[in-house]
């Protein structure tokens, strides 16, 4: 099999992918900043490892060389992603990523002209973030292909990453964001509220930016989609009441004192309170006549799972052909995808 790269190896979820690769007998060339800590990784497992920055395209470009495809797990993506995929595209490296924010998912789509020019797939978002939201929202069109509104909601799991906190703290001062008549808007924080009947349970929901209201569109072409995580009364008056200290969540020294306190956290769940934390999401489309088809989806833990999805799109992306250019998991795999994942039941009706 050709020869790939994971980079930001060394980080809570990238370790949890390597692992996962290795338990399914492939050998990833491991890769970050930090070279000590890439070193000591791929010792432990007997992998190739090579450090280098995301300082700018052509450091990318020397790092990847030779790699057929590059899995980045190194965020906040935001920060991270634009070197990384101009390295990918001018070293014609297909490029995959763990991602959850729009603006990322925005910002690759812009690169599908170029992807395609390089012959490239540009994938971000191979994890929880979006994989098995992108399959519902595909099933769910699927099962009523008419559907014009669109809403999807999470909920349960075992907790953050360091990661996965400080792309949070780094949204706070910015609001939400919907897509209406097929367009991104800005909205305030918590936008709305409302019940969700999960699989297992109902569960107040608040709607968020999640990413698929970059990505659920491409998938679909629904024109209005609203995205929802479940959480408790007390998160959301936080984040009613973070509408109006918005511009001081973003000043740069309160980013930093967020950050600093989120260093002093474990680096994420462990194994046990992984296994004991499924996740559960839900969708609901509905057309211009007021039909309404809903669906629920069962997955592992979000960590879990982006280890095991992420694992299974670069297996499939090295021994099969995905299109050239800007893909959604369910673009390139279908939108059945996540029913061959480990512990994933997704319960849509038929078309």
């Amino acid at each position: 099999m050709a020869q790939w790269m994971i980079y930001g190896a060394n980080g809570y979820t990238g370790e949890l992918i390597v692992a996962e690769a290795v338990k399914r007998g492939l050998t990833p060339v491991l890769a970050g900043r930090n070279a000590g800590k890439v070193k000591t990784l791929a010792d432990q497992f007997g992998l190739e490892h090579r450090a280098f920055g995301l300082d700018d395209a052509t450091t990318v470009a020397a790092g990847v060389q030779g790699m057929q495809l590059v899995l980045h797990c190194a965020g906040p993506f935001f920060r991270t992603f634009e070197a990384m995929l101009a390295g990918c595209l001018a070293a014609k490296v297909h490029y995959l990523d763990i991602t959850g924010e729009i603006a990322v998912f925005e910002g690759c789509a812009r690169k599908d002209a170029d992807a395609k020019a390089a012959g490239i797939t540009v994938m971000p978002g191979v994890g929880f973030d979006v994989v098995p939201s992108d399959c519902l929202a595909a099933s769910l069109k699927g099962a009523l292909p008419g559907a014009t509104t669109l809403e999807l909601a999470f909920g349960g799991g075992a907790g953050v990453s360091r990661g996965t906190a400080k792309t949070m703290a780094s949204g706070m001062g910015q609001g939400g964001a919907v897509r209406r008549g097929g367009k991104i808007r800005r909205v305030p924080q918590a936008y709305l509220v409302q019940e969700v009947p999960f699989h297992d349970k109902r569960r107040t929901s608040v709607s968020i930016p999640w990413g698929d209201v970059s990505t659920a569109w491409r998938s679909t072409r629904i024109p209005d989609i609203t995205t929802f995580l479940a959480s408790p009364p007390g998160r959301i008056r936080a984040m009613k009441i973070a509408r109006y200290i918005g511009p001081i969540l973003s000043l740069g020294f309160v980013q930093r004192w967020l950050e600093a306190r989120i260093d002093a956290n474990p680096p994420g769940p462990d194994e046990s309170a992984r296994d004991r934390a499924p996740m559960q999401l839900w969708g609901r489309v509905t057309d211009a006549a007021g039909t309404v088809v809903e669906g629920t989806l069962t997955t592992p833990d979000g960590y879990s799972h982006t280890a095991h999805a992420a694992v299974e799109c670069v297996r499939r992306m090295l021994e099969g052909a995905v299109a050239a250019g800007y893909q959604t998991p369910s673009l390139a795999f279908g939108a059945g995808f996540v029913t061959e994942l480990p512990k994933c039941t997704l319960r849509v009706p038929s078309a």
